[in-house]
């Protein structure tokens, strides 16, 4: 039995070394080989260096050195690809999930026969605003997306080679790492672990924002049939206003007055239809992006002191 962790690098040249042991202890503890997959995503610190020299001294240990930052999802999927053992884990590279919860991921998977055990945060990181964005995400997923996702998941998973390599087999390029592998199937059950704070979160307003619309558009046509609905509904209120005022004007001789609430309705139609448009702009350039078939990454070079296995070749 094998087992391979997987990791990216990117601003964590100090935890390389530290994971590597703390994975390799974890293993030893299970009685398996071992593997250490490191993917630098570009880092701008010396993770590449520090990698590669433990690569070059340590025949378990893979460096794949990626052309330019793609994305931890994206980086991850390649060092999932270069993923050789009968079990695999992956976490993020900073030591808050620690390589050494392989062992209790292990023991839920013999309890439960599953194929995916995941990690969830027993108390979510981060300030009271990141807190409330996370929530906010997590909510509004599940109302617009035709999928059940799991609420403050970890990257930390464990996952058996069969799901990995159907797993593989998903051709997405824009992906929301998560949500694929959620829908993948098999059963996955989730472990509760607390997540220590190291150091502040890199997903700001902004990545969470772009990450949001990345999953309700990859999972879910439900935004474009509500456009289509609250589209029908305006038309229909429209019809029945326009139907009124002409009976007011029959009946009445009233006339339409108030420029301003002419301009307001404007406006206010106006900006329906610029947001709708810009939905369907997102869901356009999504299939623009997808039908252009580009690779998720290019990799500059592979470290490796042994040949690798055939699922990492």
């Amino acid at each position: 039995m094998k087992i391979s962790f997987v990791t990216t690098i990117y601003r964590t040249a100090g935890c390389i070394e530290p994971f590597a042991q703390r994975a390799f202890a974890a293993a030893e503890e299970m009685g398996c080989a071992c593997e250490v997959v490191f993917v630098d995503d570009g880092s701008p610190d010396d993770g590449a260096a520090v990698a590669r020299a433990l690569a070059e001294r340590d025949p378990r240990v893979i460096l794949v050195a990626l052309a330019r930052n793609y994305g931890q999802h994206k980086a991850l999927w390649t060092g999932l690809e270069h993923a050789g053992g009968d079990l695999v884990m992956m976490l993020d590279g900073d030591l808050e999930e620690d390589p050494g919860w392989a062992v209790a991921f292990r023991e839920r998977m013999r309890e439960t026969g599953a194929d995916v055990v995941y990690g969830l945060q027993s108390k979510p990181k981060g300030g009271f605003v990141y807190r409330q964005c996370r929530r906010a995400f997590y909510g509004l997923l599940a109302a617009l997306s035709d999928v059940s996702f799991p609420k403050d998941v970890m990257t930390a998973r464990l996952m058996s080679r069969r799901y990995l390599d159907q797993l593989l087999r998903f051709e997405e390029r824009e992906l929301f790492l998560v949500g694929v592998m959620h829908v993948a199937g098999f059963r996955q059950e989730p472990c509760a672990m607390h997540k220590p704070s190291l150091r502040p979160t890199k997903y700001t307003l902004r990545k969470l924002a772009w990450l949001f619309i990345m999953a309700v558009t990859a999972f879910s046509i439900r935004p474009l049939l509500m456009v289509f609905f609250i589209g029908l509904a305006i038309s229909a209120l429209s019809a029945l206003f326009v139907a009124y005022l002409l009976v007011r004007y029959a009946a009445f001789g009233v006339g339409v007055e108030g420029w301003t609430s002419v301009m307001a309705a404007l406006f206010l139609i106006m900006g329906v239809t610029t947001s709708f448009t810009g939905l369907i702009a997102i869901y356009v350039g999504t299939i623009f992006l997808e039908v252009k078939r580009r690779p998720r990454t290019l990799i500059r070079e592979v470290v490796a002191t042994r040949p690798l296995d055939a699922a990492g070749a």
